[in-house]
Parts: structure tokens; C-alpha cells; sequence
């Protein structure tokens, strides 16, 4: 018979334990009994109680982080993002059942859904820090990385609690693609939004008036020719009052 590993062993009887006992009625104590082996054992390597519920999230965000880090300039920063959240996929897809129980038992346990929002927004920062740079320089950098890290995340567990919600059934992959797909359809690949108008030309306008003309006249027209308005007029569009008016 194959021996588990003692880290595994730990995790395996705390999840033995919890569906009688419930996570606050079972102790550390009670966990490493029903391993087999000594308390020392237990937080040699889990810190907390909590650290047991969630024992991969450290490992991953390492992961994660030196993914992110190994990028190319090349690369479109919002596609590797979104590729860096589907590596967190994977520590759910592949223990369905495992992944399903924890669900529901840190839905009931306050303090494990305050330990599981700590994850995610470490996750998130990790998403950030890499737009940060990547964006660093352009205009609003700070706030597209914020807010492009936030919209893969949300699309990232939008789609994986459904999952969680129907017991694990379905194609969870297929399902956090579609979400993530929608985030990258949002955005260019330099972060800026997708439909955005692009930037008109520096035309040149050229104004000739008589000298008689009144100031008031050449002013008011140049600044029909500038602007939105005195180009709709121009082009037979309707303008605003004011300029019927002027």
C-alpha cells in the first residue's frame, strides 16, 4: 500500500472530520489524532486551522507570481493575465469533491470566508502588480491595472462558485474561459477599452476673414470650426442652440 504523504494525511483527516463535527467544533488535536501522528507535525505544515481548509492557495500564488514575472514584452498583458487565473482553475477542477465541501463549509464559517477574501485579493494584487508595470507610463496605469485585475477575478469566480453552486457539475474549464473571454473582449490588448473612439487627426484649420470683420465674428467661427458642434453644423448635421442662435 502506498503511503501518503503526512502533509496529505493531515488534510484528508480534517476533511474526515468536519462534515460531523463542523470546522469550529474540530480541533487541532482531533485532526492529528485521526492522522497518526504528533501535534508538532501539524503546524510544521499548516500555521493555522484555517491553512488547512485552503492548503494549495500559497504555492499557487507563488506560481502565479514567477508565471507573471517570465512574461514577454511581446505578450498581450491582458491575455496573460487571464492565462494566470485559469492556474488557479486548476486547484478546484481537479478535486471536484474536494472543492465542493470546502465551498459549502466556508459559506457557514465566517471566519473562512474572511480567509478565502484574503486570498483572492492577494491573488488580485499579484494580477495588478504585473499590470502596473506593464502599463507603467500611459496614462492612468494604476487604475486600468486595478480595474482590469478586479474584472478577471470577478469573471474568474463568477463562473467557479456557479460550478461550486451546482455540486461540481459541468465544464467549470469551459465556463471560466467564456467569462474570461468577455474581460478580454473589454479590453485592447494596452488596456485601453475595446470600442473606444480612436483619437481624432491633428487637422490643420485655416480661417480667412476680411480685416473689417468683428472680432466677436472670427472668434465665434473658428470656434465653430473647432468644435463638435461647428463640425455637425458643416456636414448639414444639426448643431446645438447656441450656435443657431449666435
Amino acid at each position: 500500500m502506498t503511503k501518503v504523504p503526512m502533509r496529505d494525511a493531515l488534510i484528508e483527516a480534517a476533511f474526515a472530520l468536519f462534515p460531523d463535527r463542523g470546522y469550529d467544533g474540530t480541533t487541532v488535536d482531533d485532526i492529528v489524532a485521526r492522522a497518526g501522528v504528533g501535534r508538532r507535525s501539524f503546524f510544521r505544515y499548516f500555521p493555522t486551522k484555517e491553512d488547512v481548509v485552503f492548503p494549495d492557495h500559497e504555492h499557487s500564488l507563488t506560481e502565479m507570481r514567477e508565471f507573471l514575472e517570465a512574461a514577454r514584452d511581446d505578450e498581450d498583458p491582458i491575455a496573460k493575465v487571464c492565462d494566470a487565473a485559469r492556474m488557479v482553475l486548476g486547484l478546484y477542477a481537479d478535486k471536484p469533491a474536494f472543492s465542493v465541501q470546502r465551498y459549502r463549509m466556508t459559506r457557514q464559517v465566517p471566519g473562512l470566508r474572511a480567509y478565502e477574501l484574503s486570498v483572492v485579493r492577494r491573488y488580485q494584487q499579484a494580477l495588478a502588480t504585473y499590470l502596473r508595470a506593464r502599463f507603467a507610463g500611459s496614462p492612468q496605469s494604476t487604475l486600468r491595472a486595478d480595474v482590469i485585475s478586479a474584472s478577471v477575478v470577478a469573471a474568474h469566480n463568477h463562473a467557479l462558485r456557479s460550478w461550486l453552486r451546482a455540486d461540481g457539475d459541468g465544464d467549470v474549464w469551459a465556463a471560466v474561459d467564456e467569462a474570461l473571454d468577455l474581460v478580454r473582449s473589454a479590453w485592447h490588448p494596452d488596456g485601453s477599452p475595446a470600442g473606444a473612439a480612436a483619437p481624432e487627426p491633428d487637422d490643420v484649420v485655416v480661417f480667412v476673414a476680411r480685416r473689417s470683420t468683428p472680432m466677436w465674428r472670427v472668434v465665434r467661427d473658428v470656434e465653430a470650426a473647432l468644435t463638435p458642434a461647428g463640425r455637425a453644423e458643416e456636414s448639414g448635421q444639426p448643431a446645438d442652440l447656441a450656435d443657431r442662435t449666435a
